[in-house]
């Protein structure tokens, strides 16, 4: 899966898309992914995909009542975001000289 948990992500479709064009007056929302779900390909997304759900008090602790949380999204719908270059990024593979496999920026090859 090429989004980890922590990564930077801009939505590319959907109702929460990001601008991704490159005029100065709009700007492309940078969100985080808070969880990964690699075997149904699916992310959750900081502030994406807002559902309201009931919840029943179970613990003392815990909230009740109508609560608004994050649900998954499919994550061909989401983009790395590159900070340096200010653009989401297209995500490449490749052995490092460890042995180990590492992903790479597409546009200028340095290692995520």
């Amino acid at each position: 899966m090429h989004i980890k948990k922590n990564d930077k992500v801009i939505v590319i479709s959907g109702e929460y898309k990001s601008v991704v064009k490159d005029t100065k007056d709009q700007k492309a929302e940078v969100r985080e992914v808070l969880k990964v779900f690699p075997k149904k390909n699916k992310v959750l997304v900081k502030g994406v995909n807002m559902v309201t759900k009931h919840m029943k008090q179970k613990r003392a602790d815990q909230p009740s009542g109508i609560v608004k949380m994050e649900a998954p999204i499919d994550a061909s719908k989401v983009m790395l975001w590159n900070d340096k270059i200010k653009s989401g990024v297209k995500v490449g593979y490749k052995i490092d000289e460890n042995g180990a496999k590492v992903r790479v920026c597409r546009k200028t090859g340095e290692i995520i």
